[in-house]
């Protein structure tokens, strides 16, 4: 088999697999939202080139024949919205994360969130042990 330069399908499937493993492997939430991103565009960038074809005009007017399928446009651009609201959706939980623990490592929000933090959290998780329960 012989790989084309252009060939926009083998591309956008090893982009999508290449931001798979950094969403997989990222520690940092900012670098997991923008693995994310990169996953949409490439799943837009394949869905356009399975409905390009070399010659094919937008089905616009009386001449039909070789007119390119409508489909794949209008299923690009629902993702397109659907890829700037989950985007934004994704940083405002960012900055209420950082805002709660002023950090944006994976871990470090684990154990943060792990811990209580006020004293009163403090007192109900002694009071809950199971040393501290009658019985």
């Amino acid at each position: 088999m012989i790989l084309n330069i252009f060939n926009v399908e083998f591309y956008s499937i090893l982009l999508f697999f290449i931001s798979f493993y950094g969403l997989i492997t990222s520690k940092n939430i900012i670098k997991s939202i923008v693995s994310i991103l990169i996953m949409e565009t490439s799943v837009i960038m394949f869905i356009l080139s399975i409905g390009f074809e070399n010659g094919m005009k937008p089905p616009i007017g009386k001449n039909l024949e070789f007119a390119s399928d409508p489909l794949p446009q209008a299923l690009v651009i629902t993702a397109i919205i659907i890829g700037i609201t989950v985007a934004a959706v994704n940083f405002t939980m960012l900055i209420s994360l950082y805002r709660q623990y002023k950090t944006t490592d994976w871990d470090t929000v684990e154990k943060k969130n792990a811990e209580p933090e006020t004293p009163a959290a403090k007192t109900m998780a002694k009071k809950n042990t199971p040393d501290s329960i009658p019985g």
